[in-house]
């Protein structure tokens, strides 16, 4: 008896194996290839793209084949994972948006360091002056930008429109009292491996 069952429930195992499944990863629920709205085209740019980001995250340093994942959609990079202090995260992120062909970079790293408050507000004074400078002046798009601030450096990562562009959003950031340095990697429009229509 205990034999049949154990075959049965082998079976049940082995057919079950044979069903088809979405695919559930990192990232949440996946997409079936069958249902996968982008082009045959563009999921190779995007496995060309994840590839190459992931070739500079190790390069970088060879710790993070853990502990950093990466993901792209239609030229979009999501970052996940844990690092030990900010400037790792933000260095990842560079490394994302300098990639070629990035539309947008999500970069949802936690930071394993040891919270200090003081220059964690600090930081976030910063950041939030400079969003007010970019939302207030009309001739750049704010929410083309995403902004981080670590030990008064700030990092603006983000597309232009126009070059004049790029630089109003790097003078903005120089303005800001008690700024130290400002690193940006910004890409023009025209740079897009893909471009709305």
């Amino acid at each position: 008896m205990k034999n049949k069952l154990i075959i049965f429930i082998l079976i049940g195992l082995i057919l079950t194996g044979c069903v088809g499944v979405g695919s559930k990863g990192l990232f949440g629920t996946g997409v079936s290839v069958a249902l996968d709205p982008r082009t045959v085209g563009t999921q190779i740019d995007d496995s060309i793209m994840q590839k190459i980001i992931s070739a500079k995250i190790l390069t970088r340093d060879k710790k993070h084949i853990i502990s950093v994942k990466t993901k792209v959609l239609d030229g979009r990079i999501f970052i996940t994972g844990k690092v030990d202090n900010p400037e790792e995260k933000l260095i990842i992120t560079k490394l994302a948006w300098e990639t070629k062909g990035a539309r947008s970079v999500r970069n949802d790293i936690k930071i394993k360091e040891e919270f200090k408050f003081k220059q964690s507000a600090k930081d976030i004074l910063i950041t939030s002056q400079l969003r007010t400078a970019l939302i207030l002046n009309k001739n750049i798009k704010s929410t083309n930008y995403q902004i981080d601030t670590y030990k008064k450096k700030i990092y603006v990562y983000g597309i232009a429109i126009t070059l004049e562009e790029k630089d109003l959003v790097i003078s903005e950031a120089k303005e800001i009292l008690d700024v130290e340095d400002v690193i940006a990697s910004i890409i023009l429009v025209e740079d897009l491996r893909i471009q709305r229509e």
